[in-house]
């Protein structure tokens, strides 16, 4: 028996969504996407498509325009824009009816398919479309920074934290020297920093920060389909900072009910709510989940210190993490508590570890330990103190990296141009800018 359209696709094929209630469309659309992949379709509700897109990660999303369908596919293309910025959109409809290609316009969908058009056209929009997209995937999607610990006790909590603060104070500051000209683009844009406090001791993030919070990580990856805007602001704990923060439950017995690969999905899809999260994995015990946030994250930093112990238990991770597939040369070291009486150098430890020396941390323990007896944070107390502007730079260094690697957003496709000139009747001067 043949398989409903609207069944799962296939394991490796590439996924559509199409929000259609026209058979005749769907047929179309199917037979024409037939070859790149499978077509899903969904019900024109913003549930049934959240839940798809949440389980099936795909391509591009068509909203099928034509005749009484393009309200409810402008809504969609609204609230898909809003929550699923890093997705492909593309409007469906026929050129005989100008209204439904002039409601796509109007919605700011990415792309059109007219389906009086031969077939070849949709897979050429689908192409450029996706091309377009992908000069300018660095800044799709927000950077995930993975902070790895051997053991507890080297102070990846304490940077982790420390790193938030600062790195979201920048961000901050260069969004209000910038200009956005355009009101929905400043409302579609993500928002500042998130520190997933995974790491052991558990909730040590939440305690240095001051801060509370009833939602844990688990509580995310059970609530995946249902994460927007509102559920981040309502349900997530928030540093008085503006910073959100998500760590593991207080029983941790209850990690042990979520998938590693559900744990990553929920990393992954926070990326498109914030510009970067922090990931503190130090004393993290569960290799596995490691090595799999570590294939994600667009940074990992390995954290450690002069202690023999710190060097050795890291050698292992290393090691561990290596025989998982990881490529650990494309990690760098970050050197914490270094003093530079102690005989060994931070070039040392890298040498040893095998890894590129990415910044060197001073030993400011008494210094840390009484900001943090006062409830307080040194980077945002004691800003000119040696930790504090190590920190400072390596937070500049990672904003830079991340801003400089976002290309601009490419130039509007000539054939989609021409296409709503037709409806239209306006042609933008080759002069005009």
């Amino acid at each position: 028996m043949n398989a409903p359209r609207d069944s799962l696709p296939e394991i490796g094929a590439e996924t559509y969504l199409f929000a259609s209630p026209d058979g005749g469309h769907i047929t179309w659309l199917t037979d024409a996407l037939g070859k790149l992949g499978t077509v899903v379709v969904v019900p024109p509700d913003l549930k049934s498509i959240d839940e798809r897109i949440t389980l099936l990660s795909p391509s591009a999303v068509f909203l099928d325009f034509s005749g009484d369908n393009a309200q409810a596919a402008t809504e969609l293309n609204h609230r898909l824009k809003r929550d699923w910025p890093a997705l492909a959109v593309l409007a469906t409809g026929i050129s005989a009816e100008p209204a439904s290609m002039l409601a796509a316009l109007r919605a700011g969908v990415d792309d059109f398919v007219d389906m009086l058009a031969p077939p070849i056209d949709a897979i050429q929009a689908l192409h450029k479309l996706l091309d377009r997209r992908s000069s300018m995937q660095p800044g799709t999607r927000g950077c995930t920074l993975a902070l790895l610990g051997a053991r507890a006790g080297i102070g990846v909590t304490t940077l982790a934290t420390s790193l938030s603060l600062v790195l979201n104070d920048q961000l901050a500051q260069a969004k209000a020297q910038a200009t956005t000209p355009d009101p929905s683009q400043a409302r579609n844009t993500r928002q500042g920093v998130a520190l997933l406090d995974l790491g052991l001791p558990a909730r040590d993030g939440l305690l240095y920060l001051d801060t509370q919070s009833g939602f844990s990580f688990v509580d995310g990856v059970r609530n995946l389909r249902r994460l927007d805007q509102t559920l981040l602001h309502t349900a997530f704990a928030h540093h008085s900072s503006g910073i959100a923060v998500l760590p593991l439950p207080a029983n941790l017995a209850q990690v042990r009910e979520i998938s590693h690969a559900d744990s990553v999905a929920l990393i992954k899809r926070l990326g498109d709510f914030f510009d970067f999260q922090i990931a503190d994995l130090g004393g993290f015990s569960t290799i596995d989940f490691v090595a799999q946030t570590s294939k994600e994250a667009r940074h990992s930093w390995v954290v450690c210190d002069q202690s023999i112990g710190a060097i050795v238990s890291t050698a292992a991770m290393l090691k561990e993490l290596r025989t998982r597939g990881i490529e650990t040369s494309q990690m760098s070291l970050v050197v914490n508590k270094f003093d530079s009486h102690v005989g060994l150098s931070a070039k040392d430890i890298a040498d040893r570890l095998e890894l590129p020396l990415r910044h060197v941390l001073p030993a400011r323990s008494a210094q840390l330990l009484s900001a943090a007896s006062r409830g307080e944070m040194l980077v945002r107390t004691a800003r000119n103190d040696a930790y504090s502007q190590a920190v400072a730079s390596l937070a500049r260094s990672l904003h830079n990296e991340y801003t400089s690697g976002s290309a601009q957003p490419p130039a509007k496709d000539l054939r989609w141009t021409a296409l709503m000139s037709k409806v239209t009747g306006f042609r933008k001067s080759s002069t005009q800018g």
